[in-house]
């Protein structure tokens, strides 16, 4: 705030003295001059405050990372750097332009760009960080932002922190080399020096062009002859791994020995790969730290395998046994942890050494708990991607099936009224007809193929329509209560679907509590500001719409837990339930765009938690158009029909219906009696009617090449599979619309109907 601000209500004052003879509106100038005072004191105040925070910041920063290793700036906004420490001014000479862009532009080649991105990452997050990758080297720049005006640069030399690690390697007295992607040796310590007596460029001039497997025997090339060793590899980063050469059986004669490395166990308990030493009953007579830190355990004294590991699917002591007696090189086992380690799955790989009273078996451990876990993730999608292509290709039969049925049905109604005997059966059959479809369009919401027809939805109005229907399916003993939030957004879904996803939540949620209790529909907005990681699902940031359904039921056991998406799992009794509930629901929230999570506690109650993304359209704005009200055709003049469709039931039902409305109708079985039909230049047709999928040439590419010489036809595509079955063809075709299957009479002529007029 200015002094002229201070003097602004001035003015009102000297009016309310001298200018205005009434009372009360001397009293409000006067209010008015003293509220105007106190707020502009309050600016004051407020600025004060801020100015002081930031010096008070731009005074302490520098106090804690002067004495930093690293290079550290403090810069503004513009860059402008406040201050360096002395590892900065060290690292990165002084320039004219007192900018961290310049400063850094010797070792990066573009910094203003990597800058500001770091930077608009801070100012939203308050922190960021990047690795950079240039020809002088690898780096690390980190940004954090302290104050609203100042930020705290962090500058990192990867490659000489790697070369911190190799000199401390380089004093280890295993022999060890660090190892590039191609091949070549990076690094090699002392120790391996030692023992080669030169310096290879290669680990092919060491080992041979053989492949090294960790744990196996090997055999080195020195210029005084070959050793034989037991070779451990691990990770040493990027493209990098680390191989360390263990002492072979002291029985071993050669160079090793000459050179007097050391053979006892001490000299491998620092090693960076679990490791131990078994004998052939399975007693652990050696381990090193690695390795009881895998195991979970401070000491392997007087322990045997069988009691920290378990076979999966072979007892330990019969493997270890065999591979004892037999010495058949190196074994592999995947086996499971025990007790607090029995989520663990470690790859053991035992190795035969030594001889007479001296032999005993070498183990290389390794945790491969994450492996399997991603194996046994990726082999669940395949089993899912599977039942998924196997539903939707017995959906696409039972489509057919359904639709001549329905449709002979609907046939027979034409010629039946109410009054006949026979109108109730046809009507039991053409209502079981409408539910096996219904059963068929669960199967392709597992598949996530189902047919969506998206609008712009209000979950308030969805929930007040399906409040009687929902109070009604859980009875009298459970209570159903809705709490919206007011200003709740629009979503984008298919109505239907999403009706019947909260109908099977909640029936759930009533199963879950044969007592009785409350069940809770909740709605409000919800706001991520930064990507979410749950369940194996990522959900970027933005803004959403939550639907909860809360119940006080038994609650799902953790075991359990995993499972409930899985299609055909069900916990109730035979006849009770399909196990398609949950995983239908699953399969129509992920096709809509969204999220669905549970989370649920043993006697307490699960809630189920779906995230919509937000919409941006209001409802108003979305128009409703009505169906246009068919006109029933009298001539064969009013349009010629190409009916193509492989099921001949299906085929003689939909030309019976044309007909029955005035169409002419040429039938074709196929694709290519089709193409055949319309080689006659002589032949008028209005409409193609196709099947998508059919034997031998599909319903778009020989559409597309008819075409060709009737660029004016228009089409109709029908199926039993989803629309998207032939996926972008439909966009390239003009004048098409989409029918799925099973269709009524009524639905397929006003659909050829509306395509001619």
């Amino acid at each position: 705030m200015h002094p002229v601000l201070l003097a602004f209500p001035i003015p009102f004052l000297l009016g309310a003295s001298f200018m205005v003879p009434d009372l009360v509106v001397e009293l409000g100038l006067m209010v008015s001059a003293i509220t105007l005072g106190i707020l502009a004191v309050m600016g004051i105040l407020a600025r004060r405050r801020v100015i002081l925070r930031q010096r008070l910041l731009s005074e302490a920063v520098p106090l804690l990372v002067s004495n930093d290793l690293n290079p550290a700036f403090l810069t503004d906004v513009d860059g402008v750097i406040a201050y360096a420490n002395d590892a900065a001014n060290e690292r990165f000479t002084e320039t004219s332009d007192e900018s961290l862009a310049a400063r850094l532009a010797t070792v990066i080649a573009n910094p203003d760009a990597v800058l500001y991105r770091l930077q608009s990452r801070a100012i939203t997050m308050a922190s960021a960080r990047e690795d950079i990758v240039t020809r002088a080297g690898q780096y690390r720049l980190s940004v954090a932002r302290v104050g609203p005006m100042m930020f705290l640069w962090r500058f990192d030399d990867l490659a000489q922190a790697s070369a911190k690690t190799e000199r401390a390697s380089a004093t280890l007295s295993l022999p060890m080399m660090t190892v590039g992607k191609s091949g070549a040796i990076l690094f090699l310590n002392d120790a391996f020096r030692r023992l080669l007596e030169c310096r290879p460029r290669a680990v092919s001039d060491v080992f041979g062009p053989d492949p090294i497997r960790s744990g196996d025997l090997h055999r080195i090339k020195t210029t005084g002859g070959t050793v034989d060793c037991i070779v451990a590899e691990v990770s040493g980063g990027p493209g990098r791994r680390e191989i360390y050469a263990l002492p072979a059986p002291p029985t071993t004669i050669g160079p090793w020995t000459e050179k007097q490395v050391s053979t006892s166990w001490s000299v491998i308990e620092d090693l960076p790969v679990p490791l131990m030493k078994v004998s052939g009953k399975g007693d652990i007579i050696e381990s090193n730290r690695e390795a009881r830190m895998l195991l979970g355990v401070q000491s392997t004294e007087n322990r045997r395998m069988t009691e920290m590991l378990d076979g999966l699917g072979r007892p330990v002591d019969d493997w270890v046994k065999e591979i004892f007696e037999n010495k058949e090189g190196q074994a592999s086992q995947f086996l499971q942890g025990k007790g607090d380690r029995q989520d663990h799955v470690i790859q053991v790989t035992l190795n035969a050494v030594g001889v007479d009273s001296d032999a005993h078996l070498i183990a290389v451990l390794n945790d491969v708990t994450e492996l399997k876990s991603l194996e046994a993730q990726f082999v669940q999608s395949q089993k899912m991607h599977a039942i998924g292509q196997l539903a939707g290709g017995v959906a696409h039969d039972f489509n057919n099936l359904l639709t001549a049925i329905s449709g002979h049905c609907d046939l027979l109604l034409l010629r039946h009224d109410q009054g006949d005997q026979d109108y109730s059966d046809l009507l039991q059959i053409h209502q079981n007809a409408n539910r096996a479809a219904s059963l068929v369009g669960q199967l392709l919401a597992f598949s996530r193929k189902q047919n969506l027809q998206p609008e712009i939805v209000d979950l308030r109005d969805t929930l007040s329509d399906l409040t009687h229907l929902l109070n009604r399916l859980v009875g009298e003993k459970v209570t159903l209560t809705l709490n919206h939030d007011p200003n709740l957004s629009p979503i984008k879904a298919d109505k239907r679907q999403l009706e019947q996803v909260l109908m099977n939540l909640v029936v759930n949620a009533r199963d879950a509590m044969p007592d009785g209790g409350t069940i809770q529909v909740v709605t409000e907005n919800l706001v991520l500001d930064r990507e979410i990681e749950r369940d194996r699902a990522f959900v970027p940031a933005g803004e959403y719409v939550v639907v909860k359904v809360n119940d006080e039921g038994k609650g799902i056991p953790p075991e359990i837990m995993s499972k409930i998406f899985v299609p055909f799992y069900t916990t109730k009794r035979l006849g009770e339930g399909t196990g398609l509930g949950l995983s239908t629901a699953y399969g129509i929230v992920k096709q809509t765009g969204g999220y669905i999570f549970a989370d649920s506690e043993v006697g307490r109650g699960t809630q189920f938690s779906l995230l919509f993304p937000h919409h941006d359209a209001p409802i108003a704005d979305v128009i409703q158009h009505e169906a246009p009200v068919p006109t029933p055709l009298t001539s064969t003049s009013d349009g010629v029909v190409l009916l193509v469709e492989d099921e001949a039931p299906v085929r003689a039902f939909a030309s019976r219906a044309l007909r029955l409305r005035g169409y002419t109708v040429i039938e074709a079985e196929c694709a290519e009696a089709a193409l055949q039909l319309l080689s006659d230049p002589d032949l008028n047709v209005d409409i193609f009617v196709t099947d998508v999928i059919m034997p031998g040439m599909d319903g778009p590419t020989w559409v597309r090449e008819a075409l060709c010489d009737r660029p004016d036809t228009k089409v109709v595509f029908v199926s039993g599979y989803a629309e998207d079955a032939f996926g972008d063809g439909k966009t390239k075709i003009p004048n098409s619309v989409f029918l799925p299957k099973p269709f009524s009479l009524n639905d397929l002529t006003n659909t050829v109907q509306g395509q001619l007029h």
